[in-house]
């Protein structure tokens, strides 16, 4: 049963007073709207995500992204192009593996997002390799999010 119930503040805290001692509690935030990320959403009294009676819960806003991805200046079909997802600077979301190959490409490779994906606000890593020629150059970049922002990345290779 419901023991207590509340509203954050500005500083995005609440504080609760409980009645009984010697008993199981745990602690449920409602997920706000616009959140694209949002860690331990239920914690327990007695567990690693309580100190000392303060819990903190992370949520973090959507933006919106697309991929553009064009080789500019195709050699024929042995170009290669590759993208791998490198992470975010925002704590781990468990949703996409580190290093994973994102998006691979052969020839005058081309691609463009269908849509716009929901993503957390924050800093997304990348690093793309494109051989050409029998060379093979390596890139990296950081894109920063910011709430309800739409980006379309363009990568011109």
């Amino acid at each position: 049963k419901t023991e207590a119930h509340g509203t954050l503040d500005n500083n995005g805290e609440a504080v609760v007073e409980l009645r009984q001692k010697n008993r199981t509690y745990s602690v449920r935030v409602v997920e706000p709207a616009n959140t694209c990320y949002n860690k331990q959403i239920t914690q327990y009294f007695d567990s690693k995500y309580d100190v000392n009676g303060v819990f903190t819960f992370e949520f973090a806003e959507c933006a919106y992204f697309k991929l553009d991805i064009n080789n500019v200046n195709c050699s024929g079909p042995t170009d290669n192009f590759k993208l791998y997802y490198m992470g975010r600077q925002v704590a781990d979301q468990g949703s996409n593996i580190v290093g994973a190959l994102s998006l691979e490409g052969d020839g005058c490779f081309n691609y463009v997002g269908d849509s716009f994906s929901s993503v957390p606000i924050g800093k997304m890593m990348w690093k793309w390799v494109v051989t050409r020629n029998g060379n093979t150059t390596t890139f990296f970049d950081t894109i920063n999010f910011l709430p309800e922002e739409y980006k379309v990345y363009h990568i011109n290779y």
